[in-house]
C-alpha cells in the first residue's frame, strides 16, 4: 500500500476504529494507544486486495492488537495475583507464628532446613527438589517428611 492510499485509509477509518476500540476497552487513552499500534502494524504490513477490502484488513489488524493487549493484561494480572498471595498485607500479622516457625527450623539439620526452604519458600515440588539438589527422589522425600515431622513436634 503506497503512502497516499494509507493516508486515505487513515482519514476514512481512524475515527470509526477509535470508537470501536474505545467501546471495547472502556478506556479512551488505551483506545488511542491501540489505534496507533494498529495503524503502525498496518503501515508495516502488506495489504492484499485479493483477500478483502482495506477496511476489513485494518479491522483484522486492530482486533489482533486488541487481543494481544488483553492477553498481556490477563497474564500480568495473574502474575500480580501470585505475588500478592505470598505477601502479607499486615507486616506484623502472624509475627508469633513466624517466630515459632523460625525456632522450629533451628532444630532441623542444615539439609532439612534447605529442603523445607526450597519446598515451601520457593514452592518447588519434591521431584524438582531432587533435581536441584542432585539427589535421589526417595532421599529428598524422606528428608522433607522427617523435617515436617520434626516441625510438627516443635510447634505442638
Amino acid at each position: 500500500m503506497d503512502d497516499d492510499a494509507f493516508e486515505q485509509l487513515y482519514a476514512a477509518e481512524a475515527s470509526a476504529l477509535f470508537s470501536f476500540l474505545a467501546y471495547r476497552t472502556g478506556d479512551r487513552g488505551l483506545a488511542e494507544d491501540l489505534l496507533a499500534d494498529a495503524f503502525e502494524r498496518a503501515l508495516r504490513g502488506r495489504y492484499n486486495a485479493r483477500k478483502g477490502s482495506a477496511k476489513t484488513w485494518l479491522y483484522a489488524i486492530a482486533l489482533n492488537v486488541l487481543r494481544d493487549h488483553m492477553r498481556r493484561a490477563a497474564a500480568e494480572s495473574r502474575a500480580y495475583e501470585r505475588v500478592d498471595e505470598g505477601v502479607a498485607r499486615d507486616p506484623f500479622a502472624d509475627v508469633e507464628v513466624r517466630d515459632e516457625l523460625m525456632r522450629g527450623l533451628t532444630g532441623l539439620s542444615a539439609e532439612e532446613r534447605e529442603a523445607i526452604s526450597l519446598r515451601f519458600g520457593a514452592g518447588l515440588t519434591v521431584p524438582e527438589l531432587a533435581t536441584v539438589l542432585g539427589e535421589p527422589l526417595t532421599t529428598v522425600e524422606g528428608r522433607v517428611y522427617r523435617a515436617l515431622r520434626k516441625l510438627r513436634e516443635a510447634l505442638a
